[in-house]
C-alpha cells in the first residue's frame, strides 16, 4: 500500500487516527453548542476545527499507514489497485476497516469523557430524509474523486491541504453537512450531541456512502482515464495515502 510498517502497526494507526478525528468533530460540536447558541457559528466552529484537526492527522500518520482513516476510502484503493496489484489486500482492508470503525467509536466515547457527556448514549438526532441521502452521495463522491484525483496526477503531497479543505467545504455546500464516512458515521450514533447521527438514520447514510464512492471512482476514470498501473493513494473527510469527517 506504499508504506512499510507492520499490518498490525498500520492498522492501530488507522484505529488511532480514526478516533481522533471523532473526537475532534464531537468535541467541537459539544463545545461550540456550550459557546454559542446560533446554528451558524456552531457550524463554523465545527467544520473549521475538523479542517484543523484533519489536516494534522494525515500530515502525522499518512507515512505510516496512508491515513485512509475512512472505509470509503480503504475499499476504493482497493478496488483501483487490484489491476496493478499495489492496492491494499483483502487482509489488509479486513484489518483496516475493522480498525477504523473501532477508533470511530472510541473517539466518540473519548469526546463524551472530556466534555462530561454520558460516555455512551446513542444519539437521537434523525437524519433520515431523501435529500440528506443526496448530499452523502456527493460529499463522497467528491471526496474519492480528490482522493484518487490527487495520486493520477502526481500531488499527493497536497492531500492534507486539500482534503481538509474539501470536507470543511462540504460541511457547508452540501445537506448533510458531509459525514463522508461509513466508520465516523457509525462512530456519531455512540453521541447525543450536536454532531450525532441516530441509529435508525445508520444504513440509509452508509448506503449513499457507498454508492458516492462508486461514483467517485467512475468520475476519476472518466476525468483521467485508466491508468496504465494502479499505484496507492494517502487520504482522511475527507478525507487524505490519504483521507475523512
Amino acid at each position: 500500500m506504499g508504506v512499510s510498517a507492520p499490518l498490525g502497526r498500520r492498522a492501530a494507526t488507522e484505529a488511532v487516527g480514526t478516533g481522533l478525528l471523532v473526537a475532534v468533530v464531537v468535541g467541537s460540536g459539544i463545545q461550540a453548542t456550550e459557546l454559542s447558541h446560533d446554528v451558524g457559528v456552531q457550524l463554523l466552529a465545527n467544520s473549521l476545527a475538523t479542517v484543523f484537526g484533519l489536516a494534522v492527522l494525515i500530515t502525522l500518520l499518512g507515512p505510516v499507514s496512508g491515513a485512509h482513516f475512512n472505509p470509503a476510502v480503504t475499499l476504493a484503493a482497493y478496488v483501483t489497485g487490484r489491476r496493478g496489484h499495489t492496492g491494499p489486500s483483502l487482509r489488509e482492508v479486513a484489518a483496516y476497516v475493522p480498525a477504523q470503525v473501532v477508533g470511530a467509536i472510541g473517539g466518540a466515547v473519548l469526546a463524551d469523557a472530556m466534555f462530561a457527556e454520558p460516555l455512551v448514549r446513542f444519539s437521537t438526532h434523525d437524519r433520515s430524509s431523501a435529500h440528506l441521502w443526496l448530499g452523502e452521495v456527493v460529499a463522497t463522491a467528491g471526496l474519492i474523486l480528490l482522493v484518487f484525483g490527487l495520486e493520477r496526477i502526481g500531488r499527493t503531497v497536497l492531500a492534507p491541504a486539500a482534503v481538509a479543505s474539501y470536507i470543511g467545504a462540504a460541511y457547508w455546500f452540501t445537506s448533510s453537512t458531509s459525514f463522508a464516512n461509513p466508520a465516523v458515521t457509525v462512530g456519531r450514533t455512540f453521541t447525543d450531541t450536536f454532531a450525532g447521527i441516530a441509529p435508525a438514520s445508520l444504513a440509509p447514510f452508509i448506503a449513499a456512502q457507498l454508492i458516492g464512492a462508486a461514483l467517485g471512482l467512475g468520475a476519476v476514470a472518466v476525468v483521467y482515464g485508466r491508468p496504465a498501473r494502479a499505484t496507492d493513494v494517502v487520504v482522511p473527510h475527507g478525507e487524505p495515502e490519504l483521507a475523512s469527517s
